[in-house]
């Protein structure tokens, strides 16, 4: 079962014990993977389902539903300066990889890269692959890039403080480091939320705070901006998969 291959899909393609194939689903299986009629893949939603699948014509039959439980026992928030240039692309493939459930890229006060439009679909792509090749259930949402004040609000306005943590990365000062404040039992939703390149201004640790958030260090050690997400991710996911 392993062996075989992922796509994934929209939730509406499943009707009725079919799958229906888009044009680009049906060339990448039968000309890029080059299945042909009844062989099987592994469909996956991106909401929490998988099927194994037999390839028949233009659709594919559902074989049978899969129990798949590579999920995270907490609900995870990254929020993100962005990095300069295309470093974000590697953030959402390696942070997705890890299991971040919401990547909300923010514009920090000396973010020096203001994305297209464009960038937030190829970032959602790379997010929907990632989630194929480490064989997630779910595929991570990744919001639209905001302020970084307009994101702390949107994030704690959709949180129950009696059920989560937030923490906010800062390299410079005397903060505890993130293993030592991570606390999961009873907790079911984790925000993280790391800097720029040259850190956060003394005001967004400050609105940070004001919001609910603790500063933290990630080490002793200066990581890129496109470093700490990754660091703070797998911190998380070792401290909850023990």
């Amino acid at each position: 079962m392993s062996q075989l291959q992922r796509i994934a899909i929209a939730p509406s393609q499943f009707q009725q014990g079919q799958i229906l194939l888009t044009k680009e689903q049906q060339h990448y299986l039968g000309r890029v993977l080059r299945l042909r009629e009844g062989d099987r893949f592994i469909a996956m939603d991106g909401k929490g389902k998988w099927w194994l699948a037999q390839l028949a014509g233009e659709q594919a039959e559902v074989l049978e539903s899969l129990l798949v439980e590579t999920e995270l026992p907490v609900s995870i928030t990254l929020m993100v300066a962005l990095p300069k240039g295309n470093g974000f692309d590697e953030v959402v493939r390696c942070c997705t990889e890890l299991g971040v459930t919401c990547i909300a890229p923010v514009l920090s006060d000396r973010t020096l890269l203001h994305p297209s439009p464009q960038k937030l679909e190829r970032w959602r792509r790379i997010a929907t692959e990632a989630a194929e090749q480490s064989e997630r259930s779910f595929v991570p949402t990744i919001l639209e890039p905001v302020a970084f004040n307009t994101g702390l609000s949107l994030v704690i306005g959709h949180l129950s403080f009696a059920n989560s943590q937030q923490y906010i990365c800062e390299a410079r000062g005397e903060f505890p480091h993130l293993k030592d404040c991570l606390q999961h039992k009873g907790q079911e939703t984790i925000v993280i939320a790391t800097g720029p390149e040259g850190g956060w201004t003394t005001e967004e640790i400050e609105n940070a705070i004001a919001s609910g958030f603790q500063p933290v260090s990630l080490g002793r050690r200066i990581l890129r901006a496109v470093t700490a997400p990754v660091v703070a991710l797998s911190l998380i996911t070792a401290s909850c998969e023990v």
